[in-house]
């Protein structure tokens, strides 16, 4: 199968939870898989919050290698969805101030969670990733391919964002920005917003979000 790699981008940022499997520390040689809410970090890696007394942070701390599944949802047959597992090691990140900001932007109730204090931020490093597009459409992705990836850094997000305020309207909230697209809430509803090429400039990338955020807020919608 012939993978687009932005496909696989554009899926990672617009889903919400995903499935982490863990090996048990209980039960060992017994897999452990639990539904977590995630946020991509800036290299499209799945990153979430754990509790210490988690059983899957307790797991991963034990044994790091993991996996994560993620799919799209809202079709009317499961296995005609996207969907991707990613292969990797779990590693605790001791996160930028700029992570933190994105990941409230998605996930704003996580702020209770952050000032109990025994929970902290991990990440999953991916080495393969297995890509469903549908009923027999699938295929392998490698580390090397993941790691060129386009990347807007968090510090240039942040910057972005800041600079793109002024552009929302009333029922819409940016949450993300991206080499390959912008991640907004409008109406209380997540929604993606896909540049139809991936875009390396700042510059370009910052035009394209005032340009969709202005467009938004008029009264004739018209996207890039």
């Amino acid at each position: 199968m012939k993978t687009d790699f932005a496909d696989i981008i554009h899926l990672l940022h617009e889903t919400s939870y995903g499935v982490l499997a863990t090996h048990s520390a209980q039960l060992t040689g017994y897999p452990f898989a639990t539904l977590l809410p995630y946020v991509a970090d800036e290299h499209h890696r799945p990153v979430w919050l754990m509790s210490a007394l988690a059983e899957h942070a307790k797991n991963v701390l034990a044994d790091s290698r993991a996996s994560f599944l993620v799919a799209s949802s809202g079709g009317s047959s499961v296995l005609a969805e996207f969907r991707i597992t990613l292969v990797g090691d779990v590693e605790r990140v001791d996160p930028s101030k700029d992570l933190v900001a994105r990941y409230l932007r998605y996930e704003p109730h996580a702020q209770q969670y952050l000032d109990l204090g025994d929970f902290s931020f991990f990440r999953l490093l991916p080495k393969q990733a297995r890509f469903v597009a549908g009923f027999g459409e699938m295929g392998w992705i490698e580390e090397t391919e993941w790691s060129q990836a386009e990347i807007l850094s968090l510090a240039d997000e942040t910057a972005l964002y800041q600079d793109s305020l002024a552009y929302q309207s009333a029922g819409l909230r940016l949450l993300g920005i991206d080499c390959y697209g912008v991640d907004i809430e409008r109406e209380g509803k997540r929604e993606r917003q896909r540049f139809p090429k991936p875009l390396t400039s700042s510059e370009k990338i910052g035009e394209s979000v005032k340009r969709l955020l202005a467009a938004f807020g008029s009264t004739s919608l018209r996207l890039f």
